[in-house]
């Protein structure tokens, strides 16, 4: 097992139409208006930029992200990730119901940075925590921005 690999996946349920939930999710530099943990965002052009996430850990993560899939018919955003993380992240937002819809997040990364390598082992189960706060943070703050909208 290679202890510095991960892969999330987190099911959201919102109340808001895909093509609307969809629209939001595209536009990452507004991530941190929403997502309490996305602490910044730089676009460095049309399709990348670079993140900075923080969650309950006393660490920031950097990760440049470069768009691989963007196709709005299947609800499908993607990037590639490099930086504190290698790998990749994937939204998909497909329709649930009347008004309302499923947002699946993926991600399969890599730890690249020295000191959570050294501390995956011990470390590994506050890592997946730390997510999962994150993660529910996000879901949270999305559906706020949803109904803001």
């Amino acid at each position: 097992m290679d202890w510095n690999h991960y892969r999330f996946r987190s099911l959201w349920t919102l109340s808001a139409p895909a093509p609307v939930v969809y629209r939001v999710l595209e536009r990452i530099e507004d991530y941190p208006l929403w997502w309490p943990q996305v602490r910044d965002v730089t676009r460095l052009d049309d399709t990348s930029g670079i993140v900075r996430i923080r969650s309950l850990l006393p660490f920031d993560l950097s990760a440049t992200l470069s768009e691989g899939r963007r196709d709005p018919d299947a609800g499908i955003l993607e990037v590639g990730l490099s930086g504190d993380i290698d790998g990749w992240a994937r939204w998909t937002v497909t329709r649930l119901g009347p008004g309302g819809s499923l947002a699946r997040y993926e991600q399969e990364v890599d730890v690249r940075r020295p000191l959570l390598r050294r501390l995956a082992v011990p470390a590994r189960p506050a890592f997946h925590l730390n997510h999962t706060l994150m993660m529910r943070a996000g879901r949270r703050g999305l559906a706020a921005r949803l109904e803001a909208v």
